[in-house]
């Protein structure tokens, strides 16, 4: 994108930062962010920034291009603990999602590109494509699928392009903006900085469950490359990949010149909606913008480290 004004929403937070930062180079960037886990602290100076919530009914969606829709309680850990953050997430996943995209669209935006969720697949030993049946186990899957469900809405009723990217696995490392994620960051995150601080890594259960590692800086480009095509649907992001928990630790302490070993514990999640394998078939990704993850997990792994080696 060039010369164009965007707003990102949840654009104080990890996905959400790098994304604003990377666009605000050629574009006049507003950030909207209630600042539960974000903070203005990741923004460059030249972010426009709104401490707001996406319920609210005065978003800065005037001249707006084009919408980047990111905000979202982003866990299962948010969701199911209680009826309260059942009900919170609903609100802020979905009716903040049609608030603000209602609004924008009211101010003559047309473009929107959302977040959405790989979790909804399930467990997956193959590639997962666009295609294949999903259902929502968990209160954050329903939330994510009910997005996709009003951004057909928007489409079909309002001719509007709403491209609903389904991430994988996104991590960075506590040393950039996902540090304010805490516990709710990428493992690889957490177990960096644990064997970094030659602390045991702890790992649920046996380890063997495998993730589609997808870095943060491959993820921004293909949300921006969502909005340069305008495209309308759902997409796939992730490296079509996938590693286990334990090969992680593994790597990590080699890089890390460490001898740490993992903890294991029972998993606290239970097993009929702990998600055991995940990858992704971007391939319809790569077809419609030619799109391919540029950073491999070996490098990934290295860059997450490095800050730790200096």
């Amino acid at each position: 994108m060039n010369g164009n004004r965007v707003l990102v929403t949840g654009g104080a937070g990890f996905i959400g930062s790098n994304l604003a930062n990377h666009l605000a180079a050629d574009n006049e960037v507003v950030v909207v962010d209630d600042c539960y886990l974000g903070t203005p602290d990741n923004l460059d100076d030249s972010v426009e920034f709104h401490e707001q919530s996406v319920l609210d009914d005065d978003l800065p969606t005037d001249g707006v291009d084009a919408v980047f829709h990111l905000a979202a309680l982003s866990s299962l850990k948010m969701h199911e603990d209680s009826r309260e953050n059942l009900c919170t997430g609903l609100r802020v996943n979905v009716e903040g999602f049609t608030n603000t995209v209602e609004q924008a669209r009211e101010d003559g935006c047309d473009t929107v590109v959302y977040a959405s969720t790989s979790s909804i697949y399930g467990d997956r030993t193959e590639p997962s494509p666009e295609s294949m049946a999903v259902e929502a186990n968990t209160g954050y899957e329903a939330s994510k699928l009910a997005r996709e469900r009003y951004a057909e809405y928007f489409h079909n009723y309002h001719d509007m392009s709403m491209a609903g990217l389904r991430f994988f696995s996104v991590y960075q490392g506590y040393r950039g903006a996902e540090e304010h994620k805490g516990e709710f960051a990428n493992i690889i995150a957490q177990f960096a900085d644990d064997v970094a601080n030659g602390e045991s890594p702890v790992i649920y259960g046996d380890g063997t469950h495998s993730r589609d590692f997808t870095h943060v800086r491959d993820i921004v480009r293909g949300i921006e490359l969502a909005a340069d095509h305008e495209l309308q649907g759902i997409y796939n992001l992730g490296t079509g990949e996938q590693y286990t928990a334990n090969e992680v630790v593994e790597r990590l302490c080699s890089i890390l010149e460490s001898d740490v070993e993992p903890e294991h514990v029972e998993s606290p999640i239970d097993e009929d909606v702990f998600v055991q394998d995940t990858m992704a078939d971007a391939t319809k990704m790569q077809e419609a913008t030619g799109w391919t993850p540029d950073i491999s997990f070996d490098e990934g792994l290295e860059r997450v480290c490095a800050p730790y080696l200096e």
